[in-house]
């Protein structure tokens, strides 16, 4: 089958060309899709995206028109695509659900910790020859209160690391995982309970219209004051403008976001020439008290192994017109 492959990363490039080993013919693009794009998928049957790529209903309309059938996600989300436009059309969409849970949940331990122990800034000091020790101290995990929003496969391990530190886990998600509840002595709760009582909150959950701005200026004053939230899920779930009012009356006290709600064209891309033309993330920058990462925490050797041979298997399901466990049903 021949596939464009739509904003291909250098990182991932010797994965999916190892995965597919000549079994299709991959046509790596450097390009987002967009409307303009699409004509980078001509003489294609199917095309491969990441999570900034646009699956709109017009660029659907648009892949329609070229003859394009499929469409695979090298991700496991996919609040990008118009899923149900795409079904009307007629066209299959597979994903990636599962590459490495593990991953995104040990960044984001290593986020709170960053934060918490002040990292960065200690980093830094040691740079310029400033060993001072002031302005650095953090806390103790152990007997802190930890609520996890969203307990599926992500959100599941980093309640069982943080348990290990000895947190408290509270927990909110429709589905409750009676194991967390033995394993780690996890508490299901409502979203008011979870917030006014975290110490640090960390948000797991699909971003869909239920979850869009979960986190906003009402959430935020039910937080406890000083509180460290961290978002490695999707940008889409927190009101970023709310959380920098949080943090500019100390409401919230650190945040960590490996997401952010307007990183299509930004994170991925090196703009260390231009004039950053976003004002919400310049506001955040000069934070000390923020950590930001460009939608990192996936990045391990196993996840883009797994992404890249899962995403060859779907192709090979949809080639040769076989039910695949991965489609987008």
């Amino acid at each position: 089958m021949k596939v464009a492959v739509f904003n291909t990363h250098k990182f991932e490039k010797e994965y999916l060309i190892k995965a597919n080993a000549n079994k299709h013919d991959l046509k790596l693009l450097d390009s987002y899709l967009t409307l303009d794009t699409t004509v980078l998928a001509e003489d294609c049957e199917g095309i491969c995206i990441f999570t900034q790529d646009n699956g709109s209903a017009p660029v659907l309309d648009k892949l329609h028109e070229m003859g394009i059938k499929y469409i695979a996600l090298r991700s496991a989300g996919y609040n990008n695509v118009d899923i149900a436009h795409a079904k009307s059309l007629g066209i299959r969409i597979v994903r990636v659900p599962d590459y490495s849970p593990n991953a995104i949940a040990e960044f984001t331990v290593a986020i709170i910790l960053a934060l918490n122990r002040k990292l960065i800034r200690s980093h830094y000091r040691i740079m310029e020859m400033n060993f001072s020790l002031d302005g650095l101290v953090g806390f103790d995990m152990h007997g802190k209160t930890v609520g996890i929003i969203g307990t599926g496969k992500i959100g599941r391990i980093v309640a069982k690391i943080l348990h290990g530190f000895g947190c408290h886990i509270l927990a909110y998600d429709a589905m409750k995982d009676q194991n967390l509840v033995k394993e780690c002595k996890a508490t299901y709760t409502d979203l008011d309970t979870l917030c006014s009582q975290s110490d640090i909150i960390s948000l797991h959950v699909p971003l869909m219209e239920q979850t869009h701005y979960l986190i906003n200026e009402a959430q935020i004053a039910k937080m406890k004051k000083g509180v460290m939230l961290i978002n490695t899920g999707r940008g889409g779930l927190v009101n970023t403008q709310d959380v920098i009012n949080g943090l500019k009356s100390q409401q919230i006290g650190y945040y960590g976001m490996d997401v952010y709600e307007e990183e299509e064209g930004l994170f991925f891309e090196d703009h260390s020439e231009d004039i950053l033309q976003d004002d919400m993330i310049a506001r955040l920058m000069t934070l000390r008290n923020v950590m930001i990462t460009s939608h990192q925490a996936f990045l391990t050797n196993t996840a883009l192994g797994n992404i890249a041979q899962t995403t060859v298997e779907n192709l090979e399901c949809l080639e040769q017109g076989l039910p695949c466990k991965n489609e987008v049903l």
